[in-house]
């Protein structure tokens, strides 16, 4: 999501039952702890402090017999069943975890699936800011491993999201590698590989993107998502030249309603009828900056167009940040259990009626 770079936030933990993130980060093979990045500075050059990180207090255990769900693969630009279907995937992502971490947890995938109807998860695992992935790779894998069983408990679909804008090759490489082992055996997991690049062109794109799907496909065949230049918005460069040698492999578009409308719709029109398979892994029904006010009118023009084409689509996001984006009111419980319409903002009660209109 592009309007991270200098924001956090504060929000309120409920009872701890188990420390997660707190110690000291451990270095592995592709976590470096002295790393600074970009992001932590502001627009002026100082140094941001870094807060504590946002830590999730309820953890998973992944049962026995979970749900089973159907394998999924792609075939020209139609993501299909095992019995060869059209599918479609509706859902929510989380916040940032290093931000939002607190709400990484099973009350919330377990609400959203048995009441708000989603049928996907997004766990975005931050790589950048403050508090990310490189520096404390502990809390990272964490909040990854709790949304992750509570997806397979619950019987949906999770993306493992690689939430970052800068490349970081032999980084992502090693932890798609280590998830992919860990989880390819559940059809669940899908995995996304980069969020959002911004400044890098396709060619960069496509051999980092080859090679991160090298090493997943030691483990598993698993759809993959890749990203595409100037904050997914270029879905033209990848219809032109995918990756090559590559299967199951969808490519992201990201739209926020107040800013994105026909012309964007049109280039991944383009790029669908060129046989590019489009993924809608993030957005928003406001302006780019995440904030202002909802646009319904775009809103639902971008949502009937990708249900016209089967098009799988996400919300961005659970968390309880001081705008519009974040569908929870600050200080919402990470107890999704005890979630009121109160603690719901507008947007938040907007993506939960969507989503529930579909209930059969």
């Amino acid at each position: 999501m592009r309007r991270l770079l200098l924001a956090s936030l504060s929000a309120a933990a409920i009872l701890s039952l188990a420390s997660c993130g707190q110690q000291k980060p451990q270095q592995t093979q592709s976590c470096n702890a002295q790393e600074f990045c970009e992001s932590d500075f502001d627009t002026t050059g100082n140094k941001i402090a870094d807060e504590p990180a946002k830590v999730p207090t309820i953890f998973t255990t992944l049962n026995e017999n979970p749900p089973k769900v159907a394998a999924l693969h792609v075939s020209g630009s139609q993501l299909l069943n095992e019995n060869g279907e059209p599918v479609q995937l509706r859902g929510m992502s989380f916040g940032w975890h290093n931000w939002h971490g607190q709400f990484f947890n099973e009350t919330v995938v377990h609400r959203l699936t048995t009441e708000w109807n989603i049928s996907i998860i997004r766990c975005p695992m931050g790589v950048g800011p403050n508090n990310d992935y490189l520096k404390n790779p502990e809390n990272a894998y964490k909040c990854v491993d709790n949304i992750v069983k509570a997806a397979i408990n619950e019987g949906i679909y999770v993306i493992i999201d690689w939430h970052s804008h800068q490349m970081k090759l032999n980084e992502a490489r090693y932890f798609f590698g280590k998830m992919a082992e860990k989880y390819g055996r559940y059809p669940n997991v899908i995995f996304e590989i980069f969020n959002e690049p911004i400044d890098h062109s396709w060619d960069e794109l496509k051999n980092y993107g080859e090679q991160i799907v090298a090493e997943i496909r030691k483990y598993t065949d698993n759809i993959v998502l890749m990203g595409c230049p100037k904050w997914d918005q270029m879905i033209n460069e990848p219809a032109a030249r995918p990756l090559n040698g590559v299967s199951n492999v969808m490519y992201t578009v990201h739209f926020y309603a107040g800013t994105h409308k026909q012309e964007l719709r049109d280039r991944a029109e383009k790029a669908i009828n060129d046989g590019c398979p489009v993924f809608l892994s993030e957005y928003g029904a406001m302006d780019a900056s995440g904030d202002g006010a909802l646009n319904y009118e775009e809103w639902d023009k971008w949502i009937k167009w990708a249900d016209s084409k089967n098009i799988s689509w996400i919300a961005w996001s659970i968390s309880d940040k001081n705008e519009t984006c974040s569908i929870l009111n600050n200080g919402a419980s990470p107890d999704a259990s005890t979630w009121t319409d109160a603690d719901l903002k507008e947007y938040g009660l907007a993506c939960r009626k969507l989503l529930q209109s579909y209930k059969k």
